[in-house]
Formats: C-alpha cells, sequence, structure tokens
C-alpha cells in the first residue's frame, strides 16, 4: 500500500509579523513620551537610568532608553527612532525585536563599564545610533541592492549626526552612541547568518 507524504514544513517567510512590528515601534515610543509625562509631573524617574559600575544600575539598561531629559531631549531622539525604526520592522517583528535587544544590550553595558562615575545616562540615542549602524552595515553583509540603497540613504540624511555624536560632548554620552553603533553593526551581522541559513534550508526543501 502506497501513502502521499505530507507537504515539508518550510521556514517562515522573512517580514512576517510586519503590522505587530511597526505597532511595537509605535509602542515604544508611547511609552517614552508616556514616561516623560509622567516624569515632567514629578516623578524623578531619571534616576533610574544607568549608573556605571553599580550593581543596581544595570537596571537602567532596560529602563534608560525610555527616559530623557526633557522634552527637548526626547523630541530629537523620537522622529528618528521612528523613521529607522519603521524600516527595521519592516524585515518583521523577531528582526525588529533581536535589532533592538542586541543595541540596547551593547550599548547599555558599554554605557555601565566607560562612563564617568557619579553619572546617570538616560535616552534613546544608543538605540537610534544602533537602527541606523544596522541599516548601514546590512547591505555590506547581504550585498542586495535595496539594503545598500537604503545604508547609502541613511549615511546621506543621518551620516553627519553618527560622526558629530561620536565626538566627546559635556552632558552627552559618547559611550551610548559609540556602543550603539556597535550594537547595530553585530545585529547586523547575527542576523545576516541567521538569513543566509534560512536561505540554505529553504534551498535544501524538496520540490
Amino acid at each position: 500500500m502506497s501513502a502521499t507524504a505530507p507537504p515539508p514544513t518550510r521556514p517562515p517567510q522573512r517580514g512576517g509579523g510586519r503590522d505587530r512590528a511597526l505597532l511595537l515601534v509605535a509602542a515604544m515610543v508611547a511609552l517614552m513620551w508616556a514616561t516623560e509625562i509622567v516624569d515632567a509631573a514629578g516623578a524623578h524617574l531619571d534616576d533610574d537610568g544607568i549608573r556605571p559600575r553599580d550593581v543596581d544600575g544595570l537596571l537602567g539598561i532596560l529602563f534608560a532608553p525610555f527616559l530623557h531629559g526633557g522634552f527637548g531631549h526626547l523630541f530629537g531622539n523620537t522622529i528618528p527612532f521612528l523613521v529607522l525604526g519603521a524600516v527595521i520592522a519592516l524585515g518583521g517583528l523577531v528582526r525588529v525585536v533581536a535589532v533592538t535587544v542586541i543595541v540596547g544590550l551593547v550599548s547599555g553595558l558599554g554605557v555601565w563599564l566607560l562612563a564617568p562615575s557619579n553619572s546617570v545616562t538616560i535616552g534613546a540615542s544608543g538605540i537610534v545610533f544602533g537602527y541606523a549602524t544596522y541599516l548601514l552595515a546590512r547591505g555590506f553583509y547581504s550585498r542586495r541592492g535595496l539594503h545598500l540603497g537604503v545604508g547609502l540613504l541613511v549615511l546621506a540624511v543621518w551620516g553627519s549626526t553618527l560622526l558629530f555624536g561620536l565626538v566627546p560632548t559635556p552632558g552627552v554620552s559618547w559611550q551610548a552612541h559609540l556602543f550603539g553603533a556597535v550594537g547595530g553593526v553585530l545585529a547586523a551581522r547575527v542576523l545576516d547568518r541567521r538569513d543566509r541559513a534560512e536561505d540554505g534550508r529553504r534551498v535544501a526543501l524538496p520540490t
């Protein structure tokens, strides 16, 4: 007796969950604004940022991107976070979560290790720098025309900001910017390897 085997299970297509990914980016920005409103009302939430080489200050790695030193600081991060985050979110929910987590951890740990003692670092600019360098490095690794084009556009629009953000300036965390940028390149490398592995599995599936 013969039987028909079920078709092979194919890996999920890239870009799955775009709507949820875009919603996540918007929700993160909404949380930043809600947190700043509460802080402006007198909650003193900014004290929960990253405190260098303080074990308790490690929790600030989770909180710092959602805390800002005023609405001007927050507004300056909102637009690039939304634009760059939305571009990454077009690659799907897993991608934007992975990039955000990798960048946030690398940026936060860099600040915790190297920022001046008795300082508190807050703000989403480390994530913004990581998003930008992820989009720049992604094309370098993938060699895809669309990715290279997006990277060149990011460089044209935010290239000078990336460079000036690495210059030590009083009151500005160049450590968050530098290590956020490192995290973006690392995320591009890690996810490129994942993409290539998925492509290999697709090719190996019988037709």
